[in-house]
């Protein structure tokens, strides 16, 4: 039996960040997961590359194609709006293992195969390459991804899909990739440059009428031949072993933190993969986590304000994500009375993505914060577009300097008033009006 403090379940990006984020706080941890089981690829902006290399994971980087076109076939319009990076998950879940273990965090190689809550500590079988383990830990980060169990606590679900992944090999190619809409779903079809075709067709469940098990391939490789955007891609190409089958719904955790538990990435919340931002979002869930798990663990009178912090930051993402996959749905209009658009056009609500944000929407509030490693409550900035709040901009309280702007009035100079009540430089002032205008606080 080996006695940690903190084990981290999942080698994904979201368990990952968690477990480096908590071993730079000084936290006794030990992240234990494996590289996905089965081939994939998954296709990341700029801002996940940068994300990485700020976070150090300098070999999980090699694992990335250059940037390349990302195309989309939509409503019957070609695009090429903007590009992304390839990466093989299998290589770039193995590269952050190494990485882990480069930047001093613990990490144990191997398969969860139960945890077991016992008087405060948690029991964790782990069923390693060449042994079994036993683990005892006080505190337990779910990062297992949509495989997560779901513990008999309430999640709230999406439209029902599926999606088949059917891995080809040809011969070598430029990487690239385009999204493609059909009557009962849409095709993701990506490539990288030895070779590797990742073809990815994505249904409603309770519509798709899909064969047999033993009859997928076939049923793939037809669907996909049957559509012009796929001849490059399956060009002296050949389907590799059968498709692999995994559900796509969103999923929102509907309690996503305890005493002495916390889940992060897709365990937390799972977003439909038309969004694009499966890591971006699986980062984005996981960066301030440790902040979460060090207040539960370390000041538990702020455990209340930890878990509400996690909470609704999960819930804002997860939201975000949706609205934004349902607009691109929306966008379609060939096929909008079809069982596989209608269901997902106006799901999970009518809000917007962006919301309109004026002086008089803007409001002052206390809400949980992440200040030197901990949660705690501080007087915020809230708007529509910023329900949870914004604290401060560049070590500048915003609050204080809203408070300030409005006691003055109009006809006195923003930037002199910010000089005079706060004491900030004239550079420094001119910032802070200047972002504030363009946030649409102040006119």
């Amino acid at each position: 039996m080996s006695n940690e403090g903190i084990v981290v379940i999942g080698a994904g990006p979201a368990g990952a960040a968690t477990a480096l984020g908590l071993a730079r706080l000084g936290e006794p941890v030990v992240l234990v997961g494996e590289p996905r089981r089965f081939a994939a690829v998954e296709g990341v902006s700029s801002r996940v590359i940068e994300a990485l290399r700020s976070l150090g994971f300098e070999r999980a980087l090699d694992a990335f194609a250059p940037p390349s076109p990302r195309r989309a076939n939509w409503n019957g319009v070609h695009a090429e709006a903007n590009s992304e990076s390839l990466v093989d998950r299998q290589c770039f879940d193995r590269a952050m293992l190494v990485d882990l273990e480069r930047l001093g965090v613990q990490v144990v190689r191997g398969r969860v195969t139960a945890v077991h809550a016992e008087q405060g500590r948690y029991r964790i079988g782990v069923d390693a390459a060449d042994r079994r383990l036993a683990l005892a830990a006080d505190f337990v980060v779910e990062a297992r991804g949509r495989a997560a169990p779901a513990g008999g606590r309430p999640r709230l679900r999406g439209v029902e899909t599926v999606s088949l992944l059917q891995y080809w090999r040809g011969p070598e190619t430029s990487p690239g990739s385009t999204v493609q809409s059909c009557e009962d779903g849409w095709m993701w079809m990506a490539a990288l440059a030895d070779g590797r075709r990742y073809l990815q067709l994505t249904l409603d469940v309770a519509t798709a009428g899909l064969p047999a098990k033993k009859a997928l391939g076939d049923y793939c490789r037809a669907r996909f031949e049957a559509v012009d955007a796929a001849a490059a891609f399956m060009a002296d190409a050949a389907p590799v072993g059968e498709p692999h089958a995994r559900t796509s719904t969103a999923v929102l955790g509907g309690e996503v933190a305890g005493d002495d538990w916390l889940r992060v990435g897709d365990a937390a919340m799972a977003v439909d993969p038309l969004s694009g931002n499966g890591i971006f979002q699986a980062l984005s869930s996981a960066l301030q986590a440790p902040a979460v798990v060090a207040t539960l663990r370390h000041d538990p009178e702020h455990g209340g304000l930890a878990r509400r912090f996690h909470q609704q930051r999960i819930e804002h993402l997860f939201h975000r994500f949706a609205r934004i996959g349902r607009d691109f749905y929306a966008q379609e209009s060939r096929w909008s009375d079809a069982p596989f658009w209608a269901a997902r056009r106006s799901w999970p609500d009518a809000a917007p993505v962006h919301a309109a944000v004026t002086p008089e929407t803007v409001g002052i509030d206390s809400r949980p914060v992440v200040k030197d490693g901990r949660i705690v409550e501080r007087t915020v900035v809230v708007t529509p577009e910023q329900p949870l709040g914004v604290w401060h901009l560049d070590g500048v309280e915003l609050a204080p300097a809203l408070c300030a702007l409005r006691a003055a009035g109009a006809g006195v100079s923003p930037e002199a008033v910010l000089e005079a009540r706060l004491g900030l430089a004239a550079p420094r002032a001119s910032q802070i009006v200047g972002w504030m205008k363009g946030q649409g606080w102040i006119s």
